[in-house]
């Protein structure tokens, strides 16, 4: 069986005009909001073997939350910044792991998670948790395949 799980950033401090895109840190909602979510996320039975994550400064925040619930480890990827919706999977495919979370941006994050619901999902907010799940064990099957079951769900 193949677990991904998608996790766009939580919600960002756009209080420093000067500060670089990438460097922009979560506010005070989106600090809320990421254990909140990563919680939820733990309570549900997801439980990832790999975290990977966007290089920019919310992402990486995010996805720290994340790995707290679980006590697994963030693997940093600069791909993953600002990525379309056909890298954020093929990196996915490449981690090798059965059961993933990815932690990244739109408008990658909510055109894949479209993809994979056929159409259901039509945005992820910040700090929503999309997961799907297929009946295979090799990615390349699984990405060839709708998945078997998905959820979704958002901080509000």
């Amino acid at each position: 069986m193949i677990r991904l799980g998608l996790v766009r950033h939580a919600k960002s401090d756009w209080g420093d005009p000067m500060l670089d895109d990438h460097d922009r840190p979560l506010n005070e909602r989106g600090l809320h909001d990421a254990p909140v979510m990563a919680a939820r996320l733990a309570e549900s039975g997801f439980r990832p073997d790999v975290i990977l994550s966007s290089t920019a400064l919310r992402a990486k925040t995010t996805a720290q939350s994340f790995a707290a619930a679980w006590g697994v480890g963030v693997r940093l990827d600069e791909r993953l910044y600002g990525a379309p919706a056909d890298v954020l999977l093929a990196t996915a495919s490449e981690s090798g792991a059965r059961t993933l979370l990815v932690v990244a941006h739109d408008p990658g994050m909510s055109l894949l998670a479209g993809r994979l619901s056929d159409g259901e999902i039509v945005h992820m907010p910040t700090c929503a948790v999309a997961t799907f799940t297929w009946d295979a064990d090799d990615w390349d099957v699984a990405t060839a395949l709708d998945p078997s079951e998905w959820t979704f769900d958002t901080p509000r």
